[in-house]
């Protein structure tokens, strides 16, 4: 009898340990409140390094300083689609991934491409702009650098932590610089402390367009790896929900225009108020 009342017990307690995972399981399957708690919230905070235009960068309108671009208009609509106030958080670049992952912030929206390297660390949401990458110099210096060759010895500057410095190392042959902001590399390179700065396609034309006097793209040819194209929003990797909500803005600005008519309303913006310090 001992035997029988000891074995019926070993059952039924294996039969309650095999019911609790399965219930566990089916629990995990809603764990996800990402997107719920951004709601409930009210407000979505997004991290950016306002040092990118046009993808984002500072103005001054009505006497305040805000922060404005191309990501900060797509993280606009995001929140409006969600339907909650949107709050910029500006950082530096490097600090971008640490204050998501520390939960200081819900989103990144700052000229981020999906590297195989980030993906380790983040989520990102499909892409919304492909770049291409330039060495930007002076002016005078305009037919200066046409090969890797021409940048022996010089000075060339990247913004830390991201890909434009990777690039510079593998397809220059100068000694790379980093600093935080890419407004601060400009500023060096206009002050000859540095030779060239290597930035995305939109950034150098912004630099040649509002500033014709003063800077120009090098004729080098910087080769940008297919895996370092991609500029995306960036969450963490358990916020499914609130990721699959941002593909969907994104999805739908790119499906009716919207994508680009904010991009020429960004580099409109600071044709208008230009760029603050």
């Amino acid at each position: 009898m001992k035997k029988w009342i000891k074995k019926s017990w070993l059952v039924a307690m294996g039969l309650v340990m095999v019911l609790s995972v399965g219930l566990a399981g089916c629990g995990s399957k809603d764990q996800d409140t990402s997107l719920q708690k951004v709601k409930d919230k009210g407000t979505l905070v997004v991290g950016t390094s306002a040092d990118y235009a046009p993808f984002e960068f500072p103005i001054v309108k009505n006497g305040k300083k805000q922060i404005t671009g191309y990501d900060i208009l797509i993280a606009k609509q995001i929140a409006k689609d969600m339907g909650v106030k949107l709050k910029i958080e500006n950082t530096e670049f490097s600090s971008l991934i640490s204050d998501l992952k520390g939960d200081k912030i819900d989103l990144i929206l700052s000229g981020m491409t999906d590297t195989p390297a980030r993906e380790k660390q983040v989520a990102f949401s499909k892409s919304y702009y492909t770049v291409n990458n330039y060495l930007l110099v002076r002016k005078a210096d305009a037919n200066k650098f046409n090969t890797k060759a021409d940048t022996k010895d010089a000075q060339i500057g990247a913004q830390q932590a991201s890909t434009q410095e990777d690039i510079a190392k593998a397809q220059t042959s100068g000694n790379v610089v980093t600093e935080g902001l890419v407004t601060s590399l400009t500023t060096e390179l206009q002050a000859g402390k540095l030779d060239g700065v290597v930035v995305e396609s939109e950034i150098a034309d912004n630099y040649v367009k509002n500033y014709p006097d003063k800077y120009a793209k090098a004729k080098l040819q910087l080769k940008t790896p297919k895996a370092d194209q991609h500029l995306s929003a960036a969450g963490r990797k358990g916020d499914k929900k609130l990721m699959k909500q941002v593909n969907k803005t994104i999805t739908k600005m790119q499906k009716n225009g919207q994508m680009d008519k904010v991009l020429q309303q960004a580099q409109d913006i600071q044709a208008k108020y230009g760029t603050a310090k």
